[in-house]
C-alpha cells in the first residue's frame, strides 16, 4: 500500500478503523513526525520510570521511528501502535499498545505524560485513568484484542492505584527487578481482559 502523504510517518495506522479515539476533551491518534522531538524530551526527563538506560539524542530518535514505527503504520498487524495523547487538541503525553502479539490477542499498555502537565497526584491519576479508558476502547472494541497488560515500577504508587481502580488486576511481582538511584526496586505486573467486568458499571 502506497501512502499518499509526502512526509514519511505522517497519517494514521491502517489497522485502526478510526483515526482518533476520543472521550470528551481527551483523545488519542497516531504519533506523527512533528511529535517525536517532544516525546524524546519527555522520555529523557523521566528515565527513572522507563525501560531506558540513557538519554536519547535527536538523531537516534529519528532513526528509531524511521526504522521501527513509520513502516508499521501500513501493516495489518503492527508490532506497536504509538499514539499522541491530546487534551482539547493539545499534546500532553503519549503511549499506546506495544509488543502486540496478534496471534494471542494481547498487548502491553505504554503511557507517559509531558512532565510539565501533571501538577499533582489527583490530576495524574485522572489523566492516566482517561488514557486507560481510551486504550480499552481501542484494544477491545476497535482491534478485537482480548488482553492488556502492564509492568510498573513499585515506586509509582499513583500509577499502580489507578491501574487497579480501572480494572487491571495485579498478577505478579518481579522482586528487585531494576535498580533506581542505587536501590533495588520491584516491578508489578497487571492485566485486564476484555471479558472482565467494567469497574465503572453498576
Amino acid at each position: 500500500m502506497n501512502r499518499p502523504e509526502a512526509i514519511p510517518g505522517s497519517g494514521g495506522y491502517r489497522c485502526m478503523p478510526r483515526a482518533e479515539v476520543a472521550d470528551g476533551r481527551y483523545a488519542v491518534r497516531a504519533v506523527e513526525p512533528q511529535h517525536i522531538e517532544a516525546i524524546r524530551c519527555w522520555r529523557n526527563a523521566q528515565i527513572d520510570v522507563l525501560r531506558q538506560s540513557a538519554p536519547i539524542a535527536s538523531p537516534q530518535q529519528a532513526a528509531y521511528y524511521a526504522r521501527e514505527i513509520w513502516p508499521d503504520k501500513d501493516a495489518a498487524e503492527p508490532r506497536n501502535i504509538l499514539l499522541i495523547y491530546l487534551e482539547d487538541g493539545r499534546p500532553i503525553g503519549y503511549g499506546g499498545l506495544v509488543h502486540i502479539a496478534w496471534e494471542h490477542r494481547r498487548a502491553e499498555v505504554s503511557f507517559l505524560l509531558d512532565p510539565a502537565v501533571a501538577r499533582g497526584d489527583a490530576e495524574l491519576a485522572d489523566l492516566f485513568a482517561r488514557f486507560l479508558t481510551l486504550m480499552k476502547t481501542l484494544a477491545f472494541e476497535d482491534l478485537g484484542l482480548a488482553r492488556l497488560h502492564t509492568e510498573t515500577y513499585a515506586l509509582r504508587l499513583v500509577h499502580i492505584a489507578t491501574l487497579e481502580a480501572c480494572g487491571f488486576r495485579r498478577e505478579g511481582r518481579l522482586r528487585g527487578h531494576v535498580w533506581i538511584n542505587g536501590q533495588p526496586v520491584d516491578s508489578l505486573l497487571h492485566g485486564c481482559l476484555a471479558a472482565d467486568p467494567d469497574p465503572d458499571a453498576g
